[in-house]
């Protein structure tokens, strides 16, 4: 908070006299008159003006977390603070770097089995979450909805990341592979039993996608509905009630994945919990 001096202590800076008034006890009452007010003038300005720019200037927790003022006030909260991994639970090859959460594997120390970062905030059922991510070579994912397993494993739905053609922006589940492919809407029965229709070409949504770059994902889950956004264009959606297979809730974590040297890297997580409170 900015501090200014107040106009009693300005005014208290002038000399004073024996007198009860300042002006019987200066040769020049009129001219300390001036000065005085004045001065209120100046500071009740700068004032105006300090207001002014607070109220113009967004929230620094909202900056600093990637959310804009308006996500803040429609209900989004940080899931990750720029600095370090409080609020998460992984193996210690996750680390922060120039501040982004961030896993690699190298020719020297590969990635054998994959596994998984956790985020302790909450187990949401119905959601918006969006992330920025990056990745070279291999393969990552956003696990929500999901059961958490021994050894940073995980079951459940997957936003799946890839440095190629195939995966990206499908949503994935490793009982069932492909829940629903890039370009594709489904509706699956509780007995498993789908219908799909094509959305837009699976190839050509490819071309939203900043490639070795930063990029936005956006995983809105309300009830039985799941859609997958990537800088603002929908990749899939599914209205899956599988009786076996489908997930209402649960744990939201980060992929590592083994194979090829790779690098995966998030920054400017956040979520707006629609779940409704008792």
């Amino acid at each position: 908070m900015q501090k200014t001096i107040g106009v009693r202590d300005k005014l208290n800076t002038f000399p004073r006299g024996k007198a009860a008034s300042p002006y019987t006890a200066h040769p020049a009452p009129a001219l300390y008159m001036a000065c005085a007010l004045c001065l209120c003038g100046c500071l009740w300005s700068t004032a105006l003006g300090f207001a002014t720019e607070n109220e113009s200037t967004p929230p620094r927790t909202a900056a600093v977390q990637g959310m804009t003022q308006e996500e803040a006030a429609d209900g989004f909260q940080p899931m990750f603070n720029g600095r370090n991994l409080e609020g998460w639970e992984g193996k210690p090859d996750w680390h922060v770097e120039d501040g982004a959460i961030t896993c690699e594997s190298t020719e020297e120390k590969p990635c054998v089995k994959h596994h998984y970062l956790y985020w302790r905030g909450a187990q949401p059922g119905d959601f918006i979450l969006r992330a920025r991510f990056k990745i070279v070579g291999g393969n990552s994912g956003i696990q929500f909805r999901s059961e958490e397993r021994p050894d940073y494993d995980i079951w459940g739905y997957q936003a799946d990341i890839e440095d190629g053609t195939e995966w990206m922006g499908c949503l994935f589940q490793h009982d069932r592979g492909a829940v629903v492919l890039r370009g594709f809407a489904a509706r699956i029965a509780p007995d498993g039993a789908r219908e799909e229709q094509r959305l837009a070409d699976p190839h050509a949504l490819l071309g939203v996608v900043r490639h070795h770059d930063w990029n936005e994902y956006e995983i809105i889950a309300v009830g039985p509905t799941v859609e997958l956004k990537i800088n603002g264009t929908t990749m899939c959606r599914v209205e899956d009630r599988d009786a076996k297979f489908s997930r209402r809730s649960g744990h939201i974590a980060l992929q590592m994945h083994p194979g090829p040297p790779m690098k995966v890297q998030f920054k400017d997580l956040r979520i707006k919990i629609l779940d409704k409170t008792p």
